[in-house]
């Protein structure tokens, strides 16, 4: 069975239109991650936690050790997956207040030099 080379000249429908403007400001992007991954790193580094202490409460009441150790295992992922988010978001919230405080910086500036 061979395959057929892919149409060239079919416009590509899932390209980005490169023709558009970008009106997303660095100091917008970086806001609306914070905004996204805070949330989520908290609620897995919650499940996580919470998942170890159930996994302790299975070890403590005699459960298969498979049974404790996977759910000790899935837990710590979480756990893990949810700092790394909520360290991503501090990231962005700290890359957002020093864009938005460029920003205005430059404006400030621009405004300064219209008053001369």
């Amino acid at each position: 069975m061979t395959r057929d080379a892919p149409d060239t000249d079919a416009p590509d429908t899932d390209a980005p239109d490169t023709d558009a403007p970008d009106t997303d400001t660095s100091a917008e992007r970086h806001y609306r991650n914070w905004t996204v991954l805070a949330p989520l790193g908290l609620l897995a580094t919650g499940l996580g936690a919470s998942g170890v202490g159930q996994s302790t409460l299975l070890k403590g009441r005699g459960a298969p050790t498979w049974k404790w150790v996977a759910a000790g295992t899935a837990s710590l992922v979480a756990l893990n997956a949810g700092l790394c988010l909520f360290g991503d978001a501090i990231k962005h919230r700290a890359l957002y207040e020093w864009a938005h405080e460029q920003e205005a910086e430059a404006d400030d500036a621009g405004h300064a030099e219209g008053l001369q």
